[in-house]
């Protein structure tokens, strides 16, 4: 595999969680270092942590805090939450000065330079400060969150794709770096459209609840949520090539079924264009559409969307996802040799393989492997 002459030290909290299993799935061998006590029966936990071996360590007991630098030396990379350990502290400057090679990656809600470097966060501060809450929810409600948190995940991804391109680097100085991930910047890379809005047009994004604006110079707005008959769909009408195809796809469709068209009936795709459309033009086009897809079921729109070379998609919840044909044919979903449990495989197929899960949640990291680490054999 990829990295599997890679040793990993994930001394994280939840906020790097998702890199240890990226980096894992990628053939690395992933050491999950644990206060003791730790909850291991949490599905969260259970998920991202999946593909790793794991240790207790009390970083404060002299002893424990040298087994940690025993694995540290063999180590290519450390994934590092600092104040994840019982308040033992773990200074990523430090253990980069002590190990040229070593690859330390640190995590932070906020980073570590600034004057926000000493804060404290969790997922909803990092939401809230990366500016993913001022966009969501209802134009006269309050910032939300989504329910299930993110923060953690796009900081975590982040931090793995640092980690991978400071090994690469490595090849070439025989240096490692100290790769440092704020959860708030990370977040800011969810944002999409936003930040270019106020850059190259000077207009704020605000909440819109199940719509877009800044998408015409008149200030109308556009439904990207709609109801259908078991659920949502995302859809929204576009201009340029792209979305001149889907709009034609769409009234196509709706005129094989013999769906009411209205003014869609009349419109020339070729020229139309969304920037410049008042707040009623976009009413009267997306009306019979509206009705149109509330006889829709989310899976024939995406069967139709595939056909058709139509821009959107279903609306899943996690149901939807676990009974995915394209997850199913591709056998995304996998077990750990001798475990019942069902996990999210890894992320790549790698020549035309899915590497498999090799350790169960809790797999524990013994003496005897360390022993076999500072051996090299590994």
């Amino acid at each position: 595999m990829l990295l599997s002459n890679v040793l990993v030290i994930d001394a994280t909290d939840r906020f790097g969680w998702l890199a240890g299993r990226v980096l894992a799935d990628l053939g690395a061998d992933v050491v999950k270092l644990d206060p003791p006590g730790t909850d291991r029966t949490r599905p969260q936990w259970r998920a991202f942590n999946v593909n790793k071996r794991v240790v207790d360590l009390d970083l404060r007991k002299p002893a424990d805090a040298a087994r940690f630098d025993d694995l540290v030396v063999m180590a290519d990379i450390c994934l590092v939450t600092p104040a994840s350990h019982g308040g033992a502290p773990l200074d990523p400057a430090a253990l980069r000065r002590c190990h040229p090679r070593l690859i330390v990656v640190t995590i932070t809600p906020f980073g570590s330079l600034g004057p926000r470097s000493a804060w404290k966060g969790t997922d909803i501060e990092a939401m809230a400060a990366g500016g993913a809450m001022a966009l969501a929810g209802e134009p006269d409600g309050v910032p939300v969150r989504v329910s299930e948190p993110q923060a953690y995940a796009w900081a975590g991804a982040q931090a793995a794709v640092g980690a991978l391109i400071a090994l690469f680097r490595r090849e070439a100085t025989g240096r490692g770096d100290l790769v440092d991930i704020s959860a708030q910047a990370s977040v800011v890379t969810a944002l999409s459209h936003a930040p270019a809005f106020v850059d190259l047009l000077g207009i704020e994004p605000t909440r819109a609840g199940a719509f877009m604006t800044g998408r015409s110079i008149k200030g109308a707005r556009y439904r990207v949520f709609w109801p259908c008959r078991d659920g949502y769909i995302n859809f929204i009408f576009y201009g340029g090539n792209a979305g001149r195809r889907t709009n034609e796809q769409l009234v196509g469709w709706m005129r094989e079924r013999g769906a009411e068209l209205g003014v869609l009936a009349a419109i020339d795709w070729k020229s139309w264009d969304p920037t410049k459309a008042d707040q009623a033009e976009v009413d009267a086009i997306e009306a019979p559409v509206m009705k149109f897809f509330a006889d829709v079921s989310k899976r024939e729109f995406l069967t139709e969307a595939h056909r058709r070379e139509m821009l959107g998609y279903p609306v899943s919840t996690v149901a939807d996802i676990a009974t995915d044909p394209q997850l199913e044919a591709r056998q995304f979903f996998d077990h750990v040799a001798g475990f019942a449990e069902t996990f999210c495989g890894a992320f790549a197929i790698i020549d035309g393989k899915r590497p498999p899960l090799r350790h169960a949640p809790g797999a524990p990291f013994t003496i005897a492997q360390e022993h076999d680490c500072k051996r090299g054999q590994t």
